[in-house]
């Protein structure tokens, strides 16, 4: 299927990964392929980017979005360890004013979390992903595009599409804005 994305959605492909890497996810999320679409600094805007923003979704409500995520999945274990009195931001805190940023991360702990090599997609990303394409065939368009890949999460569950929702993005405003974009090839 890959074959048949244009270069701005496998780049975006890529770029998730590399997200999930960086927050040592072991899957490869919706949001993270959300906060993708809007590219590395330095290259053209993705046409979902440029979608997303005529909607007034900018790259750092994403990225706040997804950093209150990973802090809402993460909150169990924290408030677990806040039952036996262990505040984990504080110990954080006291380890990098002791130790240095970073300083949890270069323990053999920290060290074992990296992540190297491929990251499979969740369950969700890989609906995501073949909604892109439902929605590409849909269109008639013979690419599947950064845009064909941003309806593909508003469709598909997980938290992409509920950050986007909390934002007022629906999957049929974005599909009226994809239509308006014009038929044939897919734009990026």
């Amino acid at each position: 299927m890959f074959e048949r994305f244009t270069q701005a959605a496998r780049r975006a492909v890529v770029l998730a990964q590399e997200d999930a890497r960086e927050r040592r996810q072991a899957q490869i999320r919706t949001e993270n392929l959300l906060l993708a679409l809007y590219d590395a600094p330095g290259t053209p805007a993705s046409t979902a980017a440029a979608l997303l923003r005529r909607a007034g979704v900018e790259r750092a409500d994403v990225a706040a979005g997804v950093k209150r995520l990973a802090r809402e999945e993460a909150a169990p274990d924290a408030e677990k360890l806040a039952l036996l009195g262990i505040d984990l931001d504080e110990v954080r805190r006291q380890a990098e004013e002791t130790f240095g940023p970073g300083a949890l991360e270069r323990t053999r702990a920290g060290k074992r979390r990296r992540m190297f090599g491929h990251i499979p997609f969740d369950a969700a990303s890989k609906k995501a992903l073949e909604l892109s394409l439902r929605e590409a065939l849909r269109l008639k368009h013979s690419e599947i595009g950064s845009e064909h890949v941003l309806l593909g999460l508003l469709h598909a569950e997980g938290g992409a599409r509920d950050l986007l929702a909390a934002r007022g993005v629906t999957l049929e405003a974005m599909r009226t804005a994809v239509e308006e974009l014009g038929r044939g090839q897919a734009s990026g």
